[in-house]
């Protein structure tokens, strides 16, 4: 009798769960040695045990749950934006505490959206008008972008270009892409030119969003450049093979060097070498996501994992700009490495929504076969999508 092996129990892409351990695993070290607790261990462990349980769901068992989850979660983002929070006098209204346990409302909604946008385009039954697919779609996608931008322009913009790609990978017309970035673009400015118009009422947001493009783009004060050319000045001093675990000096000095900045926290300690393992280790993750999404059987689960995968790395692509000076400060983390307990389950479970979708377990749902296969046939002669 043979012994059961680790396929057995994680079942699904072994690329994808290689992944989510090593990154999560790896997060220990510059946690820890940027000033992270080790109890952060345990918000390790549990995401691993959270992936295992959502993996063995059926993927088309997230897409039931889309449209509930998508309510409940405008709901909080409400929540989260009405409580006014301000921490050491900065704008705070992208955490919500529930149970005393804090965390961004606005990862979450990133997840659900996908989930949403990609069931609604699977469920497509016919070609949608630009109106239609207003009242269909847009109007989520709308919504929580409004309500996340007040307090964090940089993620409401990473959510909308997440929608947006999985939009297009499902078919969504380009004229109507077209129209959909001229809407947002016009929302955009009559919210920036109110709170102009009205600076009362959120003090300080877009002189903050000004000050960081001037400062990316026409340099600045030593002041305003303080976290960035810290940033670059420890990459610098990381070389090839770094300081070695713990040796960096920035992270006393570095303010979120184990969060926001961690990884001029890694190339510092462990040099090029290993920020080159770091960004190979995200690239494979994207083909893993590909590879699951041509292998997928219907629309759902090539929209639900491509939306998901690209969102991590295009997040982790960010992160890393930032610290080496290629974009200006965004506050994204860097997923799955970056401190943040309740963030790494999100993201953690996330990956394991592709996971799911890899395991081709769709049972819960009755679809004509014929259909699907007509469906996923007809995306992967039409996708961009290189085959993996």
């Amino acid at each position: 009798m043979e012994k059961p092996g680790f396929s057995t129990y994680f079942q699904g892409s072994t690329q994808v769960w290689v992944s989510l351990i090593l990154l999560s695993l790896f997060s220990l070290l510059p946690v820890y040695s940027g000033g992270g607790a080790l109890s952060y261990f345990a918000y390790v462990v549990l995401s691993w045990g959270l992936a295992f349980v959502i993996h063995r769901a059926p993927y088309r068992f997230f897409g039931s749950l889309a449209g509930i989850l998508m309510f409940i979660t405008l709901g909080l983002l409400v929540f989260t934006l009405a409580q006014g929070r301000t921490i050491g006098g900065a704008n705070a209204s992208r955490w919500i505490n529930i149970f005393g346990i804090s965390f961004q409302t606005s990862a979450m909604a990133n997840v659900v959206l996908i989930m949403y946008v990609a069931r609604q385009l699977a469920k497509r039954k016919e070609e949608w008008t630009f109106w239609q697919s207003f009242r269909k779609v847009l109007w989520a996608i709308f919504l929580t972008v409004g309500l996340i931008l007040p307090a964090n322009f940089s993620t409401a913009a990473l959510i909308f270009i997440n929608a947006s790609i999985v939009l297009a990978l499902g078919g969504y017309p380009f004229r109507y892409l077209l129209g959909l970035a001229g809407l947002g673009s016009a929302l955009l400015a009559v919210f920036i030119a109110a709170v102009l118009l009205a600076p009362d009422l959120m003090p300080n947001r877009v002189q903050t969003w000004k000050s960081r493009i001037e400062t990316f783009t026409q340099g600045g004060s030593e002041d305003d450049n303080y976290q960035t050319t810290l940033a670059q000045t420890a990459i610098a001093e990381g070389q090839i093979f770094g300081q070695g675990p713990g040796g960096g000096l920035h992270k006393h000095f570095l303010p979120q060097s184990n969060s926001d900045f961690v990884y001029a926290l890694i190339v510092e300690e462990y040099g090029l070498i290993g920020g080159t393992v770091i960004l190979a280790m995200y690239v494979w993750l994207l083909f893993s996501v590909i590879r699951v999404a041509k292998r997928s059987k219907d629309l759902f689960g090539k929209l639900l994992s491509l939306g998901i995968g690209f969102s991590i790395v295009l997040q982790a692509f960010i992160n890393m700009a930032v610290a080496t000076g290629l974009l200006p400060v965004t506050g994204q983390t860097l997923p799955l490495i970056s401190a943040g307990g309740t963030s790494l389950l999100i993201t953690s479970l996330a990956m394991a929504m592709i996971i799911a979708v890899s395991r081709g377990k769709g049972d819960n749902e009755q679809v004509d076969p014929e259909l699907a296969d007509a469906l996923a046939n007809d995306w992967n002669e039409q996708s961009p999508i290189p085959k993996a």
